[in-house]
C-alpha cells in the first residue's frame, strides 16, 4: 500500500519524530481555527458594550458579565422564537421524510418507467444556485398550484420547499441500492407488499443514513435566513435566525452577542449527541448479513 510516507521512514527515529511533529502542529492549527472563533463569540457575551467596541479588542473581559446570558434570554424574549424554529424545523423534518423515504425506495427498487429521468432531472436542481430559484419558489408559495393557495406568513411555505431535497433523496437511494437484493426478495416470498417492506425491512436497515440526513436537514434549516425572511414577514412567525437579524439595529452589542451564543448552543449539542450517527452512516458502505 502507497502511503504519502515511506513505512521505512516510520520505522527510524528522525522519520517519527517529523511525522508526529507535523501531525501535531497540523491538528494544533486546526483546532484553533474552530476554537477561536467560539472563544470571541461566548467571551464577547460576556464583556460589556464598552468593552466589546475598544479597539484594540480585549483577548480577556475586564469584567465578566455571565448575567448577560440570562438578560438576553428574558429581554430578547427568546424562548418564543426558539419556539418558531422547532415548529418550522419540526414540520419540515417530518414532512422531509415523508416524502424523500418512499421517493428513495421507489427510484431504488420499485423501479419505475423513467425513474432514470426523474432521477436525472432532480439531479439537475443540484447545479442551479439557490437564489437563482428564489423567485419561482415565491412565486410558487404565493400561489399553490392547482389549489389557488397563499402560503406567505404559513409554516408551510418553509415546510414544503424543503421537503423537496432532491440531495437528500440521491443519498438515500445511494443507500437502499446497497440493500442485498436477496433480504427483500424473501420478505416478497413471504407476501410483504412494497410497503410492508419498506417499513419492516428497509427503514430498520437505514437508521444509520436516516439520522445523516435528518442532521443535516436540521442544520440547514436552523442556519437558513433567506428564505424565512422572504416568506415570514410577519415578526412573530419568524425563526430566531431572522428575528436576531431584525433587531440587531436597536439591540446592545453584548445582548446581541449572547442571543447569538444561545441560538447556536442547540445545533452544537445536536452535533455532539448524534456525532457517533453522522460517522456511522457517512460510512456505511453496505450491510453485513
Amino acid at each position: 500500500m502507497r502511503t504519502l510516507v515511506r513505512p521505512a521512514a516510520l520505522r527510524t527515529r528522525r522519520g517519527r519524530l517529523v511525522y508526529w511533529s507535523l501531525f501535531a502542529v497540523t491538528l494544533l492549527l486546526f483546532t484553533l481555527a474552530f476554537v477561536i472563533p467560539l472563544y470571541w463569540m461566548v467571551t464577547g457575551g460576556m464583556k460589556s458594550s464598552p468593552e466589546l467596541a475598544r479597539n484594540p479588542p480585549t483577548y480577556v473581559p475586564e469584567e465578566w458579565h455571565p448575567d448577560t446570558y440570562t438578560d438576553a434570554w428574558n429581554r430578547l424574549d427568546l424562548a418564543r422564537y426558539f419556539g418558531n424554529t422547532l415548529t418550522l424545523i419540526g414540520g419540515a423534518w417530518l414532512l422531509g421524510l415523508a416524502i424523500q423515504l418512499p421517493a428513495a425506495y421507489a427510484l431504488s427498487r420499485l423501479r419505475p418507467r423513467f425513474g432514470g429521468l426523474v432521477l436525472g432531472l432532480m439531479l439537475v436542481t443540484l447545479m442551479v444556485p439557490a437564489t437563482v430559484l428564489l423567485v419561482p419558489t415565491y412565486l410558487t408559495v404565493t400561489d399553490v398550484p392547482l389549489l389557488g393557495l397563499n402560503l406567505v406568513n404559513n409554516p408551510a411555505a418553509v415546510w414544503l420547499p424543503a421537503a423537496a431535497n432532491a440531495f437528500n433523496i440521491y443519498v438515500l437511494k445511494n443507500f437502499f441500492d446497497r440493500i442485498p437484493g436477496e433480504l427483500l426478495d424473501a420478505a416478497r416470498i413471504d407476501g410483504a407488499g412494497p410497503l410492508t417492506v419498506l417499513r419492516r425491512i428497509v427503514l430498520p436497515l437505514s437508521r444509520p443514513i436516516i439520522a445523516v440526513v435528518s442532521i443535516l436537514s436540521v442544520t440547514a434549516l436552523w442556519r437558513d435566513f433567506l428564505w424565512p425572511l422572504v416568506v415570514l414577514p410577519d415578526p412573530a412567525r419568524q425563526p430566531i435566525t431572522v428575528y436576531l437579524q431584525r433587531i440587531s439595529d436597536s439591540t446592545s452589542l453584548n445582548l446581541l452577542i449572547a442571543g447569538l451564543v444561545l441560538a447556536s448552543i442547540p445545533l452544537v449539542l445536536l452535533f455532539l449527541v448524534f456525532q457517533r450517527h453522522i460517522i456511522a452512516g457517512l460510512t456505511a458502505g453496505g450491510i453485513k448479513g
